[in-house]
């Protein structure tokens, strides 16, 4: 759980997660939450680079695909030595939710302050907890990293001592990314998608990556030519959009100062 006495607005008797599972793929699809949490994944002590990254998986705020946006790339990173926590987040879009993307990136800025707090146990250094989000997912950790510490706190959570701030956000393949709003205190951004997705992103993309050079932040940006939407890291994946993973790791590597061969 992310929050000790329950998160903000949360519906009361919202009843138990739903978790579907989508044929053509195997995918599951999370919905019905109302006590947001994260899982971690943990990478070996030997292996440890002190990086931490909170993944918020997509799915147009009505779902989360839990597997391909979020499981399966947070045991590759913890393979790596990075630590990846999955964030089961509040749906605005979900059926009956009561919820808005506000509450959403409360949940988001609550698995920084978490991570951070729990920093020496988990081996991670503070100052190198990043956000990562697919899709709907991007949107939630773009706009989290814009209201970090700035929020009126309410000082009766502990965690409130920790600060929301990522060091660095990964925004892959984000959705209603015209809107989001970068500052010269934006935390540095790696943008990647595809060229095949939809015009507002596909371009959205490359224009987010401009706002970004025009506040004097470093941003990274890769278009895959023969990509589309919500491909994720799933078995069987093939050509260069499959490596994605390997170009986002080695960011996270240059961004953190860490050398390859440690």
């Amino acid at each position: 759980m992310l929050w000790a006495k329950g998160a903000p607005d949360a519906k009361a008797g919202g009843g138990d997660e739903i978790i579907n599972v989508y044929q053509q793929t195997g995918d599951h699809l999370v919905t019905n939450i109302h006590n947001p949490s994260v899982t971690p994944f943990l990478p070996p002590a030997d292996k440890a680079t002190g990086i931490a990254i909170i993944i918020a998986p997509g799915g147009g705020h009505r779902e989360l695909w839990i597997d391909h946006e979020g499981y399966n790339i947070a045991q590759k990173l913890a393979d790596q030595g990075i630590a990846a926590f999955v964030l089961k987040y509040r749906l605005s879009r979900d059926k009956n939710s009561t919820y808005s993307l506000h509450h959403s990136v409360q949940d988001m800025l609550q698995a920084v302050r978490l991570v951070r707090s729990r920093a020496a146990e988990w081996k991670i250094d503070s100052d190198k907890i990043g956000i990562m989000g697919f899709s709907a997912g991007g949107q939630v950790a773009a706009m989290a990293d814009i209201q970090a510490d700035t929020a009126l706190l309410v000082g009766d959570d502990p965690l409130e001592a920790f600060s929301s701030k990522p060091r660095f956000q990964a925004l892959i393949y984000p959705a209603w990314v015209n809107d989001i709003p970068v500052s010269k205190r934006s935390s540095p951004a790696f943008i990647l998608g595809g060229y095949k997705d939809m015009e507002s992103i596909s371009t959205g993309m490359a224009n987010l990556y401009l706002k970004f050079k025009e506040q004097n932040v470093p941003a990274e940006v890769h278009i895959y030519a023969n990509a589309g939407h919500g491909f994720g890291i799933r078995t069987g994946d093939k050509g260069p959009s499959a490596k994605w993973l390997t170009t986002l790791i080695a960011w996270l590597y240059d961004i953190n100062k860490i050398s390859r061969e440690q």
